[in-house]
C-alpha cells in the first residue's frame, strides 16, 4: 500500500488543545476533528492566533495537507498548511449527536483495538477539580510564552504573548465499560470558560459554576470526551476535548 503523501480534506473541528510552545514552530495548536464519512484527523502544528480564518469548534474547514509521516507515525495525523484553510460551514446542534453517534466508542482500549489514536467516549460518573499551577510552573509557562510571542517576522503582526491559565483541570469518571479513569484537561475551551467566569463573576464562583456545568449540566444535556494519544508515549491517552453534545430527543410512537 503506498503512502499518500499529500492531499485535500474536509473536516468537523472537535478538539482545539491548549497552545504549546515549541523550539521548531514556536506557539502552535493541536486541532482535531471528523471527515464526512466518521474519519479522524488530527491538525498540526497550527498557529492558531496567527491564522487569518480563525475557526471554531462545530465549524467545517477544509484544507490541504501533507503527510506526518514519518516524524509522527499516528494513522490520522496531517501536517495542515494554514494557508489553504476555508471556514466551509457550521454543523448544527439539532444534528451533531446523530452524526457523531457513529464516531463513539465504548473506551480507549475499544479505540486502540480498531488502530484509533483519537476516540470519542461517553463519560459517566464524573468529577471535577481544579488544581493551582505552582509559581515555577506558572513563571516557566509564561517565559515560554513570551518567548514564543517574540518569534515574529516582519510580515507578522505582534501578538501579545498568552497568559497561561493558573489552574489544572482535573476529571475522574468513568468509560462505558465500567472502568474508572483520570485525566487532566488539555482543551483550549474549558481553560476559555474559566477565563469567562473568572471575568464575569470572581475566581471563587468561576471555579464552582464549572464544576456544576461538567458534574451535572453537561451530563444532563449530552457530553462526550475527546482522547487522544501522547505523540512520544503511545500507550498513554489525553484528554483533548470536552464537549456538549445534547442527545436526541426521544420520539413518542403514535399508536
Amino acid at each position: 500500500m503506498t503512502l499518500q503523501r499529500e492531499g485535500r480534506d474536509r473536516v468537523l473541528v472537535l478538539v482545539k488543545a491548549l497552545p504549546h510552545v515549541g523550539k521548531e514552530h514556536g506557539e502552535t495548536v493541536c486541532c482535531a476533528g471528523v471527515t464526512i464519512d466518521g474519519e479522524w484527523r488530527r491538525l498540526f502544528p497550527v498557529p492558531f492566533r496567527r491564522l487569518d480564518n480563525k475557526f471554531k469548534r462545530w465549524n467545517w474547514i477544509e484544507f490541504q495537507w501533507r503527510t506526518a509521516y514519518p516524524k509522527d507515525k499516528r494513522p490520522e495525523s496531517r501536517r495542515l498548511q494554514e494557508h489553504t484553510i476555508k471556514i466551509a460551514g457550521t454543523l448544527r446542534s439539532a444534528e451533531r449527536a446523530k452524526f457523531l453517534s457513529r464516531v463513539i466508542v465504548s473506551s480507549v482500549n475499544e479505540a486502540a483495538d480498531r488502530g484509533q489514536t483519537l476516540a470519542l467516549i461517553r463519560p459517566t460518573r464524573v468529577k471535577f477539580s481544579a488544581t493551582k499551577k505552582s509559581l515555577q510552573d506558572m513563571d516557566f509557562e509564561k517565559r515560554a510564552y513570551a518567548a514564543a510571542a517574540a518569534q515574529s517576522s516582519f510580515l507578522d503582526d505582534e501578538l501579545r504573548a498568552l497568559e497561561p491559565c493558573p489552574y489544572a483541570f482535573n476529571f475522574r469518571y468513568e468509560s462505558s465499560d465500567g472502568r474508572s479513569h483520570q485525566a487532566t484537561s488539555d482543551d483550549w475551551e474549558t481553560a476559555a470558560m474559566f477565563y469567562k467566569f473568572r471575568r464575569l463573576y470572581g475566581e471563587s464562583k468561576a471555579l464552582a459554576m464549572m464544576k456544576e456545568t461538567f458534574e451535572v449540566t453537561y451530563p444532563s444535556k449530552g457530553m462526550a470526551f475527546a482522547m487522544g494519544t501522547h505523540s512520544r508515549y503511545p500507550k498513554t491517552w489525553l484528554l483533548v476535548g470536552i464537549i456538549r453534545i445534547d442527545e436526541e430527543p426521544q420520539s413518542s410512537l403514535l399508536l
